[in-house]
């Protein structure tokens, strides 16, 4: 192969993919609708195709979430309703790997808790062997313990794995003034320090995936995954949706 004919190296080696239970289903639904699963999964499959390996963190919101359970006459103890929250992680977990493998790709489900019935336990060294060999590995249960986000999990996992960055995958077009949803004349911002994300209180992630990413300079890429080639575009490294950096914008 000539010089010219070199392939352009991609701006991303390995990315972390967070994407909360929302994308299982449709706005204000609840549950998992598999049409939007394949959505997920069509994308995910294009943008491997790029080269870049994958790992997806999973929320599961869509089916349950553990603060439902943790008001003052919950006769639920807050830890168990966290506990449920990361079971419901796997269900999503599952119907995503079966929405890849449907469409060509090879895949691991490792989790946080053991169940080797349903899924491998994740173990960082087996998670990066499975993500050398081209496999999209697929993460739930969040960090295994309570108390913890599936937001902060995400980063952790990031961190673990030596990825180049973490995309929080949204259903706006990145991080806003304010909610867009509720007030039309929110702004969009292409880039922000984590300070700046700190100081506006910004929803991006929960405050301690922030500290986590800033600690150790991981950027974060906000974006819409629901516009069609948003995931590809995100994992080639274009500029779609908000940079969340450790340098002043320009």
């Amino acid at each position: 192969m000539s010089a010219s004919q070199q392939p352009v190296p991609l701006p991303y080696k390995r990315v972390v993919l967070k994407i909360s239970g929302e994308g299982f289903c449709q706005p204000g639904e609840r549950g998992i609708i598999m049409d939007c699963v394949l959505h997920i999964a069509r994308q995910t499959y294009q943008a491997s195709q790029q080269g870049t390996q994958i790992a997806i963190v999973l929320g599961g919101g869509n089916i349950l979430r553990g603060a439902q359970f943790t008001s003052g006459n919950s006769s639920i103890h807050e830890a168990t309703a966290h506990y449920m929250g990361m079971l419901a992680t796997v269900m999503n977990g599952l119907a995503l790997q079966d929405a890849l493998e449907s469409l060509g790709c090879d895949t691991r489900l490792m989790t946080a808790i053991k169940m080797d019935g349903v899924a491998e336990a994740y173990i960082r060294r087996r998670a990066r062997r499975h993500l050398e060999k081209g496999r999209i590995i697929i993460l739930v249960a969040g960090t295994g313990s309570p108390f913890v986000t599936t937001d902060t999990a995400a980063a952790q996992r990031a961190l673990e794995l030596d990825a180049d960055v973490l995309l929080k995958a949204t259903r706006v077009d990145g991080v806003f003034s304010d909610d867009p949803e509720k007030n039309p004349h929110a702004v969009l911002y292409p880039e922000l320090t984590y300070d700046d994300v700190q100081r506006q209180n910004l929803r991006v992630m929960d405050q301690e995936a922030i500290a986590k990413c800033q600690q150790y300079e991981l950027p974060i890429l906000v974006f819409n995954f629901r516009k069609e080639g948003n995931i590809q575009r995100a994992v080639a490294g274009d500029r779609v949706g908000t940079l969340v950096h450790g340098t002043k914008p320009a």
